[in-house]
């Protein structure tokens, strides 16, 4: 089953979010590879795709786990986690109605 994990950002995250990115990435690497991914991003702080020193404000990442309890430990484990990024994780499933 997929599962929504959402993350909302401290403020002023971006040196943080700069440090902690390749072993984040890494990690979203292995779920393409695998075949679980089906989306994972930033939400922009401002309204642009790229929003330079304003930074993002959270994180959206859709991926098939086994179980709620596997996508939160998954969630749990991130390196943005890990590095303070995060002010607040939430987890629940998704069901793809489209495409």
């Amino acid at each position: 089953m997929y599962y929504a994990i959402i993350s909302e950002d401290i403020d002023n995250s971006l040196p943080l979010r700069q440090t902690a990115r390749p072993a984040h990435i890494e990690r979203l690497q292995t779920l393409k590879k695998e075949g679980r991914l089906l989306i994972a991003g930033p939400h922009p702080a401002i309204d642009t795709s790229d929003p330079g020193d304003a930074g993002f404000s959270g994180s959206l990442v859709v991926a098939e786990f086994d179980s709620l309890a596997a996508a939160q430990n998954w969630a749990d484990s991130d390196p943005y986690m890990d590095a303070g990024v995060y002010s607040k994780v939430t987890v629940k499933p998704f069901k793809m109605v489209l495409p």
